[in-house]
């Protein structure tokens, strides 16, 4: 099977060509060994950072924005975003404080990508 796409790894966004054989993926059209990298983690197992919101009690804010500590699956990127919607903390939060570990089995964190006071 054949696939191509778009390496986004530096700003050369190379075309690349992922080819499976024989349970060997030979990828081309790379311009350097990261976006080889990049091709084959991309056929074999595509991740994505997650940054949304979620909703935060006692706080002048909303809305806390909130970043994954790593990548998450894409195939579990949907589910995880339904999780964070419905989910609510309370203030104080600071920075990279763990909003939630672990999110849906897939060993990655929930951070806050910025402090929120509580109001009194």
């Amino acid at each position: 099977m054949k696939k191509e796409y778009t390496c986004i790894v530096c700003p050369r966004s190379c075309t690349l060509t992922v080819e499976e054989k024989d349970g060997i993926c030979t990828v081309t059209g790379h311009s350097c060994k990261r976006g080889e990298e990049y091709g084959k983690n991309e056929y074999t197992n595509p991740k994505r950072m997650l940054t949304t919101t979620v909703k935060i009690k006692g706080s002048n804010l909303r809305v806390l924005p909130v970043v994954s500590s790593d990548a998450v699956p894409k195939e579990k990127l949907l589910d995880c975003l339904d999780y964070l919607y419905g989910l609510e903390i309370e203030a104080p939060v600071k920075l990279h404080d763990v909003v939630l570990e672990n999110i849906l089995n897939t060993g990655v964190s929930i951070l806050a990508a910025r402090d929120a006071e509580r109001m009194e």
